[in-house]
């Protein structure tokens, strides 16, 4: 033990020296404390040699000369030799957006107040009145299992009235015509839209998410701003976004759609324009769409607008009615019927102001739609994940406490209380993360990297959330029909798996791709160096960014160290039972980042081929984003009390989820030697973060089973009101009613238990216990009523065969040589 002591002191003299200005002068007083250390300690030979070794690096890192010759340039030849050459869509990727909280998180030392400080999410005053006005109707207009089941199209009424009130023009400035409307408030309008299903949700959210209208705010030309956005404003034009084609889906940059520069006429005149030809498929409002935002790629064979002859990505606007555009068939995705098709073009002519910024912008797409996805990402697909999360839990809380088994409610059976556990923390997980992140980007921010975070868990764990719910559900969500408030939801959930970044693609690649290089404080500056000009200033500028790398580097692996043997980290004083947990992620940041470099380093370029490995590293980073999100949003309740169970829940599930991928990575680390340094540096005598326990879960499922705040904020902002087209707001109102009638129920088991009434059940068992006196008629009345409502929710719905069929059976004709019998 003596021994591992002073090994920290050597150690945790390293790090000091690697933050201290007068190296040289530090350097010497470590020789001296070593030596003194080994001249009256035990300390053994091998020790004498170690402290002798640290004591030597330490002074070659604190000469910058010595330092420069020895270590920055044999490292900067190295890392130009392996660093494989960044292409110009890898580069614009990299560059998209800003470094938000992910940048605090691979400091390894997070400043919480960045993140505490923030403001609320909030709405004006005008956003909350379109909620309640416009949202509200056009709920109310809704009936989403004719559109889904009946129709497969948006009634024209339905379209012209989210046209008319401005749905498509909530990105667009009040300048235009448009509400210029907050992400937050874009969010609450496509939560609340939930229950008029997807189909009327795409609608509203994708013209206000990628396309036309964001890329003409951003990068158009005053003449397409002031021509194109008003008539998006006001729905004369209904916009698509063409981007996927048959042969490049996550490859978007892969696209062979061409666009060919030449001569050709448009309007009666030759002028200087694009010939198109192109094969797109999975475009979102295709089939209504009047304007087609269009990428494909630039050429410019006979030089008619410059020396390039590849552009690459462009993005054009295309109207409907250009000649040889084929638009109009339709796709059948799985689960609601949104409206999706392909467009195709061949030899499609449009003049060449149709890209969007100008000439300008040629061959500048990608930049384009990078930079939009880094915010869009993080409001349309993680507000999805709301609106699963919401309903699952919202439903199921009231299903189950309506539900009766064996003569008790469903939710009393730990193997419901679990699944119903864990929807409750994971719908706070998503609420936290979705709503403080588009916050960030009302601040200003455009989180590229956490929206990648959000696009991939805020998806999954919404897939896990309904399937819970169908689970508990049972039956009742198996059988589809307007009172299935499950069904459609469940068979929905691979769109959002999908689409923006295949989750598979996002994990694996995005993550901790791009956050390794985007966030992490000295990557992007030593790579940018790595292929400057080769010359003296070039070595002087990496040297000083490597030098403060190893002293990152250094200062994560001592601090993982310290902290891992139970010493004590910065005090954090926010919350009683919150201030753990900060402390635990202060300590994991430091190991992440120390698991990160470490992986960088031992891997180098290997690294972007080691898939599994790139997804753990990018688990590591997202459990840690989302359990501070957690935190940012219950303190924005005020550290209420009575949400800490789910909170709690929601914490050690995330903690638990680090634990798992980090001890995956270490297992899977190519190199033995670095894992288990790295390992034993994180948690040097064992342990780690554990599951949420069952009495835990017991607690979170007693907050969302009862009528309370907490479980009124899980689950806001869905649309409520009590209507025949609603069976979720029934279900919930059902359910309270029944917790208003616990005190009768409890009268009558009281009664059958004491033998003064029989054990009989139903208008038996009411009309035996008026005649006992137990109960008044009135309350009888009261309960006979609620019985009903129960079995409203429990059963499900049935049809006539008439009813199911959408298109008339034919049989066929029996053919003659089948009606002639053997002889």
């Amino acid at each position: 033990m003596l021994n591992l002591f002073l090994i920290l002191i050597a150690v945790a003299g390293f790090v000091a020296i690697a933050y201290r200005g007068d190296r040289i002068m530090y350097t010497s007083i470590l020789g001296a404390v070593l030596t003194l250390i080994t001249l009256v300690s035990s300390a053994s030979g091998i020790l004498t040699v170690l402290f002798a070794l640290i004591t030597a690096a330490t002074l070659v890192f604190s000469l910058p000369g010595v330092r420069t010759k020895l270590i920055s340039a044999p490292m900067l030849s190295m890392v130009r030799k392996i660093l494989p050459p960044i292409s110009e869509t890898e580069q614009e990727a990299i560059d998209a957006g800003t470094v938000w909280w992910d940048g605090e998180l691979f400091s390894g030392k997070p400043n919480w107040n960045s993140l505490l400080s923030a403001a609320k999410p909030e709405l004006s005053e005008e956003e909350q009145a379109f909620l309640d006005g416009p949202v509200n109707e056009l709920s109310r207009m809704s009936n989403a299992w004719k559109i889904n089941h009946d129709w497969s199209i948006i009634p024209d009424e339905i379209i012209q009235y989210v046209l008319d009130n401005g749905f498509l023009g909530m990105i667009i400035p009040k300048k235009y015509g448009g509400l210029d409307f907050s992400a937050v408030a874009q969010s609450r309008v496509l939560l609340k839209l939930s229950n008029t299903g997807s189909g009327i949700s795409y609608l509203v959210g994708v013209p206000n998410s990628l396309g036309p209208g964001e890329l003409l705010i951003k990068y158009g030309t005053e003449e397409q701003k002031e021509y194109y956005l008003p008539r998006l404003a006001s729905g004369k034009e209904i916009p698509c976004f063409a981007l996927t084609s048959p042969t490049a889906g996550s490859d978007a940059t892969s696209i062979s759609d061409t666009g060919v520069v030449c001569m050709g006429e448009h309007e009666g005149e030759q002028v200087l324009g694009i010939k198109l030809n192109f094969s797109k498929r999975y475009i979102t409002l295709a089939p209504i769409a009047t304007l087609i935002g269009l990428a494909f790629r630039l050429q410019d064979p006979d030089g008619l607008i410059g020396d390039t002859e590849d552009y690459g990505i462009t993005c054009a606007l295309i109207p409907r009615s250009t000649p040889g555009l084929e638009i109009g068939r339709r796709h059948l995705p799985i689960g609601d019927a949104f409206l999706n098709g392909p467009i195709k073009g061949e030899d499609l002519f449009v003049p060449l102001d149709s890209i969007i910024g100008g000439k300008e912008m040629a061959g500048k797409g990608w930049r384009m739609l990078v930079n939009c996805l880094s915010v869009g990402r993080a409001v349309t697909l993680p507000t999805t994940g709301q609106v699963i999360s919401k309903r699952c839990t919202l439903g199921t809380s009231s299903y189950a406490n309506l539900r009766s088994q064996f003569g008790v409610n469903i939710a009393k059976f730990e193997g419901v209380q679990k699944p119903l556990a864990r929807m409750a923390g994971l719908t706070y997980i998503i609420e936290a993360a979705s709503i403080q992140t588009i916050q960030s980007i009302v601040d200003g921010n455009k989180p590229s990297v956490p929206s990648a975070i959000l696009k991939y868990h805020c998806t999954e764990m919404a897939r896990q959330c309904v399937i819970d719910a169908m689970d508990i559900h049972g039956g009742k969500a198996v059988m589809k029909g307007p009172g299935n408030y499950i069904s459609s939801l469940y068979e929905s959930v691979p769109v959002a798996i999908t689409v923006e970044g295949a989750n598979i693609l996002t994990r694996n690649l995005m993550i901790f791709g791009q956050g390794a290089i985007r966030s992490h404080p000295y990557v992007l500056d030593e790579m940018e160096l790595a292929h400057a000009e080769d010359n003296q200033e070039t070595l002087k500028k990496f040297d000083t960014v490597l030098s403060s790398h190893i002293g990152y580097g250094a200062t994560n692996f001592a601090r993982s160290l310290v902290l891992g043997l139970g010493f004590p980290g910065a005090s954090i004083k926010e919350n009683k039972n919150a201030d753990p947990y900060y402390k635990h992620i202060n300590r994991l940041s430091g190991i992440f980042a120390l698991a990160a470099d470490a992986s960088m380093l031992s891997l180098g370029a290997k690294l972007k081929f080691k898939e599994n490995l790139s997804a753990r590293l990018g688990d590591l980073l997202s459990t840690l984003f989302l359990a501070s999100m957690v935190l940012k949003h219950h303190k924005d309740t005020g550290y209420n009390e009575e949400e800490w169970p789910i909170v709690q829940w929601s914490l050690d599930h995330l903690l638990h989820e680090y634990q798992i991928a980090f001890d995956e990575l270490m297992a899977n680390f190519p190199n033995r030697a670095v894992a288990f340094m790295v390992k034993k540096a994180a948690f040097p005598i064992g342990g780690g973060f554990k599951a949420p326990t069952d009495n835990l879960e017991k607690k979170v499922v007693e907050v969302i089973s009862t009528n309370n705040a907490s479980r009124d904020r899980l689950t806001d902002g869905l649309y409520m009101e009590l209507e025949e087209l609603n069976p979720l707001a029934q279900a919930n109102k059902v359910f309270l009613d029944s917790l208003e009638l616990q005190p009768l129920q409890a009268k009558l088991k009281t009664a059958i238990k004491d033998g003064t009434l029989p054990k009989t059940f139903g208008q038996e068992l009411l009309d035996a216990a008026v005649k006992q006196a137990v109960i008044t008629a009135q309350e009888a009345e009261q309960l006979s009523n609620h019985y009903a409502d129960v079995m409203g929710v429990v059963n499900v719905d049935d049809f006539d065969e008439s009813e199911l069929i959408r298109v008339a059976y034919k049989k066929p004709r029996a053919k003659k040589a089948a009606l002639k019998k053997a002889v």
